[in-house]
């Protein structure tokens, strides 16, 4: 009761002003017997280790007061073979497993049969990598043991030590004989654990952390604590959350969700499981367990959720406000109304450019028709009018065939011509101009004064200018690469 999240909860249902909140001590617990117990409406009871569950179904079978989490299935939460059984009733998705059950340690079985590189239970086999899992409930030592192909060895997990979550240990091959087990397949998580709490059916916020799978070392922030992402759950992943909390009969609790291969599964459950350093959860558990409750001792008054929540000109400090997976939205304040995405794929089809200075005036004349006759404003050229216009321009400046007498003074002229007629067998591929991406820019680079046409004065007239022909990737029949919708409106064939 006095873990951080539960206080904070505590705390804000006191803040309602509609609640008497009596928490028993130990003593009561453990010593008082229950007939002197305080008296309640509302129980809130969860089994840990050293409870007394059988005396507080006793004290609820004498003041029959409401129960947010029912006492006897508790008992299944002891034991991962009842929990692993339950789940399937309820017809919940578990990872593919097999029970060994000892009725003493190191109890030999014929059913179960031990190798180098698995393990067959039942004639089910499970090779290595292969989790191992007591079946007490309580007992947080699970191993992973892994083959010889990947040097073999075994992981053990566990709970935080420090900064500590798991060890390796590259000696231990074989599995542990001194109980019962649960041994199901290695499922790839992508080195995320995803945790899962409800409050109720109709509320459930996962968090992903670091798995202790990686390497066994805790994420922690500056202020030492782990680092955990909100996750969005799917609907699916919801209606887990949902069967879960009804099966079990627990309307708080969490469980461990485990994603691989576009599937989901269910691996632990643990009653009375709240999540940590989240302002909004403490705020949405608070508000649920308040309409929870007088909707069941209280009918007649309002469960309605007040404007401005009691507690939320006192909002503690240092608390996160992080979103969560949330089936029902509670207790804000502001409310999300949309999230606006916008997102470039990153498969970018390959363009490929050709860059040449060119001073010809066919090619001049071409820019000045297509930029309005400014000679310093540069030219792009899209549309199947333009590149034929320039295509037109090119074959004329490229000679038919190559004389092959060239000499080495005329390299430059050369390297010009090939790039020219480069720029032609570009535009001229496919027979027409739709289906490949193309782009010609003109740019000027030099210019001289020339006398205006009417003799009043003088203008600039480019003499060299900068073409760059981008061209690759397969547009569609809709010409979705460029952006001009007339470009390639029609199929136009190339003269």
């Amino acid at each position: 009761v006095f873990c951080s999240p539960m206080e904070q909860i505590l705390e804000r249902l006191r803040a309602f002003g509609e609640f008497e909140i009596i928490i028993f001590g130990d003593k009561v617990i453990l010593e008082d017997p229950i007939e002197i117990w305080p008296k309640c409406d509302c129980l809130i009871a969860f089994c840990s280790s050293g409870f007394p569950l059988q005396k507080a179904q006793a004290y609820a079978a004498l003041r029959r007061p409401f129960l947010v989490n029912e006492l006897e299935p508790q008992y299944l939460l002891h034991d991962r073979r009842k929990v692993y059984e339950h789940l399937e009733k309820y017809g919940i998705p578990v990872p593919n497993y097999a029970l060994v059950n000892r009725e003493y340690p190191y109890q030999e079985l014929d059913h179960f049969i031990e190798q180098e590189d698995f393990v067959e239970i039942h004639g089910k086999r499970f090779l290595k990598p292969f989790v191992e899992k007591p079946a007490n409930g309580d007992d947080h030592r699970i191993m992973i043991y892994y083959p010889n192909s990947a040097g073999g060895g075994m992981k053990e997990l566990f709970r935080k030590v420090g900064n500590r979550s798991s060890e390796f240990h590259p000696d231990v091959r074989r599995v542990r004989r001194e109980g019962s087990y649960i041994y199901e397949e290695f499922m790839p998580t992508g080195g995320t654990d995803v945790k899962v709490y409800t409050v109720g059916p109709g509320y459930a916020h996962a968090e992903a952390r670091k798995s202790p799978v990686v390497d066994g070392v805790v994420m922690r922030n500056p202020d030492g604590k782990e680092v955990r992402y909100p996750v969005l759950l799917t609907p699916m992943e919801k209606q887990m959350a949902r069967d879960v909390c009804n099966a079990f009969r627990q309307m708080v609790c969490g469980f461990d969700l485990l994603r691989c291969d576009g599937r989901s599964y269910v691996c632990d459950v643990n009653g009375w499981s709240f999540v940590k350093n989240s302002y909004k959860y403490y705020d949405d558990a608070a508000c649920i367990m308040r309409k929870i409750f007088l909707d069941a001792k209280a009918p007649h008054l309002s469960s309605t959720i007040p404007p401005t929540l009691p507690w939320k000109s006192k909002a503690p400090e240092g608390l996160t406000r992080q979103g969560s997976g949330i089936i029902g939205t509670f207790g804000q304040s502001e409310e999300l109304r949309c999230v606006v995405v916008v997102i470039r794929h990153g498969d970018r089809t390959p363009k490929q450019k050709v860059k040449l200075k060119v001073t010809e005036e066919k090619l001049l004349n071409l820019m000045l028709k297509y930029n309005g006759g400014k000679p310093r404003a540069e030219t792009k050229l899209k549309s199947a009018v333009q590149l034929q216009d320039l295509l037109d321009a090119t074959r004329q400046l490229v000679p038919p065939t190559r004389s092959g007498q060239e000499s080495d003074s005329d390299a430059e002229d050369l390297e010009h011509i090939e790039k020219l007629r480069q720029v032609k067998a570009v535009l001229e591929e496919g027979g027409h101009f739709s289906g490949i991406y193309r782009k010609v820019q003109l740019k000027p680079l030099k210019w001289i004064k020339v006398p205006e046409h009417n003799g009043d004065g003088e203008e600039d007239r480019p003499i060299e200018a900068l073409m760059i022909l981008k061209y690759g990737g397969v547009l569609t029949h809709a010409g979705r690469k460029q952006k001009n919708s007339e470009d390639f409106s029609e199929t136009t064939f190339i003269q």
